[in-house]
């Protein structure tokens, strides 16, 4: 992976962090402040909706760490499978968390639930991403396996030569 790559990939992780941290402190002062309209109401919708920003920080810190790995070359060890799996944990929650959402919403649709249907596939294709990156997890593991490997042979033949 380029420096240039590294850079712009680390450049968009930083904002998108540093964007959500900033909603997050302006929403939780929102909701604790009094003003002349009052305080903003604690919703279910503003709770999922912090929950959903940190699930997407921690995939955010373990892209950022996994990134260095590459950077170094020592993503193919068994230490990148702790972010990984952070990752598809992640992405899992934030699945879970569009579910509720879906749930929350839902009486609001009664009369035409094809919002509500529309909702529950997004969640769905939420739950794709995760395989996805559960089946890149398995081609890591492959990979780490098939690099001891090498690294087995390579010292066979140089203790042969």
């Amino acid at each position: 992976m380029g420096k240039l790559t590294v850079a712009a990939l680390r450049g968009v992780l930083g904002v998108v962090f540093g964007g959500t941290v900033l909603v997050q402190v302006l929403m939780v002062v929102a909701m604790v402040t009094k003003s002349d309209d009052g305080m903003l109401p604690l919703t279910a919708f503003r709770v999922i909706t912090l929950l959903g920003m940190a699930a997407g920080q921690v995939a955010l810190v373990c892209v950022w760490r996994l990134v260095a790995m590459v950077r170094r070359g020592t993503v193919f060890s068994d230490a990148a499978f702790r972010y990984v799996d952070g990752v598809i944990g992640a992405v899992v929650a934030v699945a879970l968390l569009w579910f509720a959402v879906t749930a929350v919403n839902a009486p609001g649709q009664r009369e035409d639930p094809g919002g509500t249907v529309i909702m529950g596939g997004i969640g769905l294709a939420i739950l794709g991403v995760a395989l996805v990156v559960l089946v890149l997890r398995m081609l890591l593991r492959q990979a780490v396996t098939r690099d001891l490997e090498a690294a087995g042979l390579q010292a066979e033949l140089d203790e042969v030569i």
